[in-house]
């Protein structure tokens, strides 16, 4: 990454490489708290002269080292070493300067600070609008505070302070120190910055030591309460702890209960695809982060019709911020509703949380969510063919509104783009899937005729599906159907999430696998959005061949749970070789869809990192690999492990299924296609198929 970024709760703090914020920054680098840049500039110096990185290091997702120097050739330097987190709503950083010269040395070491608390937006360069001023500056003996007011009438302040006494601070935000420090002495200076919003209680100050104790015990808190899984496979052992605490740094709570925001830099915020299929993921490590994503969809469903954010009744958001320019009404995403797939994935998630948890009384509180979720759904069929679509009504929203969602992602054959409304493939399996699975949670609720309503209309979608998606020659799913209800016959990886719905019968499943598995689709890292033998296939599209590790999850679910061990273990592996040739072995957001043949797998340009849903996939390994469904309806699990090649042993400890917990050792046998298990755990209660 050409960044630094880190992030606790609603605070993210994104810089360059040598730790700073630049005053003329054109890339964004600031801290942010509600969609608001709070430090606009964080510059360091050494009399006068910025120092040369040596080495970053972020290898905990929370925590960032970065080592610079100072050098006089052939006298000596000055080392400097910044070291950050973010806890309780504040930014600690501890410079450690160290004088190498031969000799005691005194210098000028200095910071310059600023803040324009813009929005995101208008950072990004994504709107403009009518913004507030800087009200003005304070100084006192070791701190600074800047406040502005904004146009949405909201005070909002950035105060600063350090730990050293020797020091002077000007109002353009200029703080000097005078070091005199002998040979190999070294002096620490430890700021904290606090983003405080009007009416805020100030946040409580810590000492660097303390703050730094108490985020790591939140983090092995976290670890305790997660299923634990090792293997002989020290490249997976070092992807999951990786995906594990990244899903941790990446949860905000902002009043419903922690839940998994999109990703770093610009999506720390909830989504509800990107945080649904996140918790989706998260079930095996943990159930319990499914009950805040809920709740906090849930908070902002719908309620009218509203063109400019594209809001129904009954509709789950797509993106929800906070800035300035949302509260002032120049921004619809306050929140904006454009994303067609949340609403049955809002489904999808309370029936394998359920599934998982038994917990029949979350389903029951958001049984009112339920219902205006499922009449939106059936009231959403805009071409009278009885499937959901979609259609754009805001000016500024987006065109595509499902997971591909780029302005080219449906095209037909001819090259031609799809026109609204538009049904796509996995849309409709999310809604069989919903159907399907909610029924028979409410005839536990004690709604039988709701549940037989449901159960009739999964099946009638299932029928009519299959007619209107299948391509003959093609032995495969369209992608879409578009406003006239003609298929958009591109061969995409859209249809590979039917499998983890249910929808397709056998031979259609083995049919979609065998393509899903072929080389125009699997690229060798993993399959690929689009056929190379479909029109508008360019390895670099955002959408249209580019390898999704969220897309190849959802698909691998469905490979598990329908019995496809060979092709799962295929696919599982392939993506865990990719990480390999990623920074901190972090599965990106996406990367190019080139054939493996070149050696390594291209990055993309542009990437979110890290990214919740791709930190979740190495969840959906595990899950695989086990080849665990659990269903707490019928007080069953099923366990029908499998282990791709070079993995001998794997064990899974503490994974919470119903009031309990299952601990299970799974190692090769001779006859590699039934590894041993050994359960070690067992308090579920449930019986083992």
């Amino acid at each position: 990454m050409n960044y630094t970024v880190i992030k606790e709760g609603g605070l993210f703090f994104l810089t360059d490489t040598n730790g700073d914020i630049a005053g003329d920054d054109q890339k964004g680098h600031g801290l942010y708290k509600n969609d608001t840049r709070y430090l606009s500039r964080m510059e360091l110096f050494i009399n006068g002269d910025k120092p040369t990185l040596l080495s970053s290091e972020a290898n905990r997702s929370y925590y960032a080292s970065i080592r610079l120097m100072k050098v006089s050739p052939d006298e000596g330097a000055i080392e400097m070493v910044r070291e950050r987190y973010i806890y309780d709503g504040m930014l600690h950083e501890k410079v450690s300067l160290t004088n190498y010269f031969l000799n005691r040395t005194r210098f000028d070491f200095s910071v310059s600070f600023d803040a324009d608390f813009q929005d995101m937006f208008i950072v990004r360069k994504y709107r403009t609008g009518e913004v507030g001023q800087v009200l003005g500056r304070k100084t006192s003996e070791r701190g600074l505070s800047i406040q502005y007011k904004g146009k949405d009438d909201i005070v909002r302040e950035t105060h600063i302070a350090w730990d050293a006494p020797e020091s002077k601070a000007d109002t353009e935000g200029n703080v000097h120190f005078t070091l005199d420090l002998e040979t190999q002495e070294t002096k620490h200076i430890c700021f904290v910055i606090a983003p405080v919003q009007q009416e805020e209680p100030r946040p409580i100050m810590r000492t660097y030591e303390e703050g730094l104790r108490l985020l790591e015990a939140s983090y092995d808190e976290f670890y305790r309460a997660a299923a634990s899984v090792t293997t002989n496979v020290d490249v997976f052992d070092k992807l999951y702890q990786r995906g594990v605490q990244d899903l941790r740094m990446l949860m905000t709570d902002v009043g419903y209960g922690d839940m998994p925001v999109a990703g770093l830099p610009w999506f720390a915020v909830p989504f509800g695809r990107d945080s649904l299929i996140t918790a989706l993921f998260m079930l095996p490590l943990n159930p319990n982060s499914a009950k805040g994503t809920l709740r906090t969809l849930a908070a902002y469903q719908g309620t009218t019709n509203n063109v400019e954010r594209d809001e129904q009744p009954g509709k789950i958001m797509h993106e929800i911020r906070f800035g300035e320019l949302v509260n002032t009404k120049q921004s619809p995403f306050g929140p904006y509703y454009g994303s067609v797939d949340a609403t049955p994935l809002f489904l999808v998630l309370i029936v394998e949380y359920v599934r998982w948890t038994g917990d029949l009384s979350l389903a029951e509180e958001l049984l009112p969510n339920v219902i205006k979720a499922l009449a939106w759904i059936d009231t959403m069929d805009e071409t009278g063919n009885g499937f959901l679509t979609y259609h754009q009504e805001a000016a500024k929203g987006f065109p595509n509104q499902g997971w591909k969602d780029s302005a080219n992602s449906i095209v037909h054959r001819t090259g031609e783009y799809a026109e609204s409304p538009i049904a796509l493939s996995e849309v409709q399996g999310y809604v069989y899937q919903a159907k399907n699975g909610l029924s028979p949670i409410m005839m536990k609720l004690g709604y039988p005729e709701f549940a037989i309503k449901l159960e009739g209309e999964a099946a009638k979608l299932k029928e009519k599906f299959e007619h209107a998606f299948w391509m003959e020659d093609e032995s495969y799913y369209a992608v879409a159907l578009d406003r006239k209800r003609n298929q958009v016959q591109s061969v995409t990886s859209n249809p590979g999430h039917l499998l983890m719905t249910g929808l397709p019968d056998k031979a259609r499943a083995d049919a979609l696998v065998k393509r899903l598995t072929a080389p125009d689709m699997f690229n060798g890292y993993g399959i690929r959005t689009m056929s190379t033998d479909s029109t508008g296939y360019y390895p670099m599209s955002y959408h249209n061949g580019s390898v999704w590790p969220h897309d190849n999850g959802m698909i691998l679910l469905g490979l598990s749970r329908l019995g496809y061990k060979k092709e799962a273990g295929k696919l599982l592996s392939s993506l865990l070789h990719a990480s390999t040739f990623f920074e901190y072995q972090r599965l990106p957001e996406l990367f190019c869809g080139n054939d493996a043949e070149l050696g390594y797998p291209v990055p993309y340009p542009t990437t979110c990192s890290p990214q919740a849903w791709a930190a979740g996939t190495s969840i959906v390994f595990v899950q695989a690999m086990l080849g665990l469904v659990p269903d707490a309806l019928s007080q069953t699990i099923v366990l029908d492990p499998y282990l791709p090649e070079t993995f001998n042993e794997l064990l899974a400890e503490h994974i919470r299924i119903g009031a309990g917990y299952l601990s299970v050792k799974v190692t090769r046998t001779a006859n590699a296609e039934a590894p041993a298990v050994e359960i070690i755990e067992n308090t579920t209660g449930y019986r083992l198929i």
